[in-house]
């Protein structure tokens, strides 16, 4: 399975994904995308701009205006009108996500090297019946590194929030359950944004292992 087929596996056809996994024919960046990273080292400057070359390609294939995906609040990416999106980048893998806001509402992504989490880093961000949900996983499982996971699946949660809310959220303030069966549900432990007439309460998303990577991504629908 290659990048782009890794991350269109975790998303639902309205969402558009284009991945690779070096920084070698990354096209320039726009002006307007320059100052997020004038002062960034190489290989932090690679990524970024492999990432907003990625968003562009999924803007073009989308079919929706090819435009400079700049750097905005809380470092969220700014899209064209009328579409959502997200980015990820780690290491040995950049990709991007986009679709129509009529379609869908918000969408996240999120990639990790599939390995454990650095010590002391899930304590950080797991409540104490989330790290018994894992250590069951784990026990059942343990070809998945299911502490990456619940971190990668938060770092989607709150990519999807934020468009919808335009606050922080907290890795305390989402409870999150994940399933061997290449899904996980989120549930929002604050008072949900109202999309569409609804408050919404959870998100559900999915997550797949390939070649050393970890994708977790969340596509909310318009009702």
């Amino acid at each position: 399975m290659g990048a782009v087929e890794l991350l269109s596996s975790v998303l639902p056809a309205p969402v558009v994904a284009v991945a690779c996994v070096s920084d070698d024919d990354a096209g320039p960046l726009h002006p307007s995308e320059e100052p997020a990273v004038e002062r960034a080292v190489e290989s932090r400057r690679a990524e970024f701009t492999t990432g907003r070359s990625c968003a562009r390609s999924a803007l073009a294939s989308l079919g929706a205006p090819v435009a400079a995906v700049p750097v905005g609040e809380k470092r969220a990416p700014v899209w064209p009108d009328g579409v959502v999106g997200s980015i990820t980048h780690t290491r040995g893998f950049r990709g991007a996500a986009v679709a129509w806001r009529s379609v869908v509402r918000s969408v996240g992504i999120d990639a990790e090297a599939h390995d454990a989490l650095p010590d002391g880093v899930l304590d950080a961000v797991s409540s104490e019946s989330e790290r018994a949900g894992l250590a069951r996983l784990s026990a059942a499982s343990p070809e998945v590194s299911w502490d990456r996971l619940l971190f990668s699946a938060k770092e989607s949660v709150y990519k999807t929030w934020f468009p919808l809310t335009g606050r922080w959220l907290g890795f305390e303030e989402a409870e999150l359950e994940p399933s061997p069966d290449g899904t996980f549900l989120a549930r929002l432990l604050v008072q949900g944004p109202v999309v569409d007439g609804a408050v919404v309460s959870s998100f559900s998303g999915r997550w797949a292992v390939e070649g050393g990577i970890l994708v977790t991504a969340i596509a909310l629908p318009a009702r």
